[in-house]
C-alpha cells in the first residue's frame, strides 16, 4: 500500500489534495466549507417543505373563498 491510499483525498477546482498535507489552518477552512454545505443542504431542505405547505395553505384559502 503506498502511502497516499491512508490518507484522505479531497479535489478542490479539479485539484487533487490530501486532508493530512493540508495545514491546521487549510483543515479548518476545509472543514467549514463542508459544514456550510451541509447547512445550505438542511436550509434547501426546509425550504423546500415552506413552500409546500404555504401552496397549501395558499390553496386552501382559494377553495374557501370559491364556495
Amino acid at each position: 500500500m503506498s502511502e497516499n491510499t491512508k490518507k484522505t483525498q479531497i479535489t478542490i477546482d479539479d485539484v487533487v489534495y490530501y486532508f493530512e498535507d493540508l495545514t491546521e489552518e487549510q483543515q479548518k477552512l476545509f472543514q467549514h466549507c463542508v459544514d456550510l454545505d451541509r447547512k445550505i443542504g438542511s436550509a434547501q431542505f426546509s425550504l423546500d417543505q415552506l413552500n409546500v405547505g404555504k401552496q397549501a395553505f395558499v390553496k386552501m384559502l382559494k377553495d374557501s373563498l370559491e364556495s
